[in-house]
């Protein structure tokens, strides 16, 4: 056998073997995408039994080769949550589902361009250089959780010209439908950083600046949940005859020169209104009382009573830390008291009382 032979045989084997993994690679991709297609098309169809509306454009494939991706243009969500009048409505102008090859262990949700979003009444126009959603996925079983990420994210605001924009967004969700009394049924995690607020109105301050260096919230709702197809009313007091509980397990902000962090329990009352007890914990409080009286938020003499009870109260954690000062925070009968002191009485919880509306559909 001559030697150019024997040469060119591995070559071709070798070609053969590239063009097997190629066909392989691109059926895998063409499955993907079929099975992504599906998956949204059977989440549509369960949406629309429900009473939602869910519209979209000509759905569009891509991502070839390292991922399938479904682009659906002019997205839009409608139909009734958490027993608000007239539901929620969410529109986007292009939602792009994604599946990374070859792991397939996560949908990547982004939705691009300026959104619009209505919660109730509530108008919340919002955008970001970058919003991505992340779904766990595992066969057979629906996700029970996701995270969120945001860079940049504009969100507008009721009765003003500018928003506020933050920085980096994160959040994250787990939900357990069997959860029982003292187990976690959702969990929920945010942390806002850099957060910009919009300027001030006429006789509005922003006393301890314009920016909020961070906001974090760590929180977990216990004990079993009722079903949805119970009214509000009727679903809460269930929850609370079943030992349900908030726990708000971490709630910061750094805001100028005040660092604040709490923890508390909360559960509902006879009359399905929240109360519970924790903890506040401040340090650089005595600063931002004299930023807050040369705002004119609080009155000096007022500032100075509070500065006193301050240096009074505080202590040093650590030697060349900061001093803090910790106080029991209580909520009984709507009465806010901090360290025992009335400090303000929260308007009623209104709940309806009627079923969940089918859905919100328009002519």
């Amino acid at each position: 056998m001559s030697r150019p032979v024997r040469v060119l045989r591995p070559l071709v084997a070798l070609l053969v073997l590239l063009a097997l993994m190629a066909a392989g690679h691109a059926f895998l991709w063409h499955l993907m995408a079929e099975r992504l297609q599906d998956g949204f098309d059977q989440w549509a169809q369960a949406r629309r039994a429900q009473g939602w509306r869910v519209e979209y454009g000509a759905p569009q494939r891509g991502g070839w080769p390292l991922s399938a991706t479904l682009r659906l243009p002019d997205f839009r969500l409608q139909g009734a949550a958490l027993g608000l009048p007239g539901g929620m409505e969410w529109q986007s102008p292009a939602l792009v589902l994604q599946v990374s090859l070859p792991w397939l262990d996560a949908l990547r949700i982004e939705p691009r361009g300026p959104q619009r979003l209505r919660l109730g009444t509530l108008e919340l126009p919002f955008a970001a250089d970058r919003i991505t959603g992340r779904l766990p996925l595992q066969s057979g079983v629906p996700p029970r959780g996701g995270e969120l990420e945001a860079e940049r994210l504009r969100l507008g605001l009721p009765f003003r010209r500018e928003g506020l924009e933050i920085r980096h967004l994160q959040g994250s969700l787990a939900t357990r439908s069997t959860a029982i009394e003292g187990e976690n049924a959702v969990t929920v995690g945010a942390r806002a950083e850099d957060i910009t607020l919009p300027p001030p109105q006429p006789g509005e301050v922003w006393p301890l600046g314009p920016a909020i260096a961070e906001a974090g919230l760590q929180a977990a709702l216990t004990g079993p949940l009722p079903g949805t197809r119970q009214p509000p009313a009727q679903r809460a007091a269930a929850w609370r005859d079943a030992g349900g509980v908030l726990e708000l397990r971490d709630v910061t902000l750094r805001w100028g020169q005040l660092a604040a962090s709490a923890a508390a329990t909360m559960a509902l009352d006879e009359q399905l209104q929240p109360m519970g007890a924790g903890t506040l914990r401040l340090s650089g409080a005595e600063e931002a009382v004299a930023a807050m009286s040369a705002a004119g938020v609080i009155q000096p003499s007022v500032a100075q009573l509070a500065q006193s009870v301050v240096r009074l109260l505080a202590r040093s954690p650590a030697p060349g830390e900061a001093a803090q000062v910790e106080l029991p925070v209580t909520l009984e009968d709507r009465r806010l008291s901090l360290a025992r002191l009335p400090v303000t009485r929260l308007p009623p919880l209104a709940w309806p009382t009627g079923a969940d509306p089918a859905g919100t559909r328009r002519p």
